[in-house]
């Protein structure tokens, strides 16, 4: 008898012992799901605006007539409270740890802000070289420029040059004149000719 043939598409497990065991490699075409981190996550410009907006505070006056009016009422209230409603006896120990930990936070804030302010002066002041260098490039091109219009206005001829050779042209006509007592211009000279000269006469 003739075995029926299966319907459906059989599965093609692999052959040999070593495929079966072999783990599944990554692939190279999908982007790798993200690691799972145990510290959290922040965004750090985020944080270095804040802290600027801390370190602004902390330079002002606002924040030291703050503190004092603070500090004056913590120690009038526990001076001058009765016993069961004061928080913290006369050496004000729970006063000097929270200055403290003020202090310890304030100081790496405010290095934070110096930092980034740093880092924004270095980049404007690279942007200001660079702008200077251009400028300087921009004012000797200008120069060589101005130098070749001036060699170049040196050899036009000017309306006082122009003037000048006219008056010596003016001068050499009136010369030839008072010697010859007439004055025949070089264009009429060539126009003559010797049978018109005859018809005048």
């Amino acid at each position: 008898m003739v075995p029926e043939r299966e319907t459906g598409v059989r599965e093609r497990t692999p052959a040999g012992a070593t495929a079966a065991t072999r783990p599944r490699a990554p692939r190279l075409d999908q982007p790798r799901p993200p690691r799972r981190r145990i510290l959290p996550e922040w965004d750090p410009e985020a944080f270095g605006r804040l802290s600027e907006r801390i370190a602004r505070f902390l330079g002002t006056g606002r924040f030291i007539v703050w503190m004092t009016v603070v500090i004056i009422l913590w120690v009038v209230w526990n001076i001058a409270a009765p016993g069961a409603l004061r928080f913290d006896q006369y050496p004000f120990i729970f006063l000097t740890l929270m200055l403290s930990l003020q202090a310890s936070y304030a100081a790496p804030l405010i290095l934070l802000a110096q930092n980034r302010q740093d880092d924004r002066d270095r980049v404007n002041l690279e942007q200001d070289r660079k702008q200077n260098e251009r400028s300087i490039a921009d004012t000797e091109y200008l120069t060589r420029e101005i130098a070749a219009l001036r060699t170049g206005l040196g050899e036009v001829a000017t309306r006082d040059w122009m003037r000048s050779e006219l008056q010596d042209l003016v001068k050499e006509i009136e010369d030839r004149r008072r010697h010859d007592g007439h004055v025949v211009f070089p264009a009429e000279r060539s126009e003559r000719s010797p049978g018109r000269d005859a018809d005048d006469r």
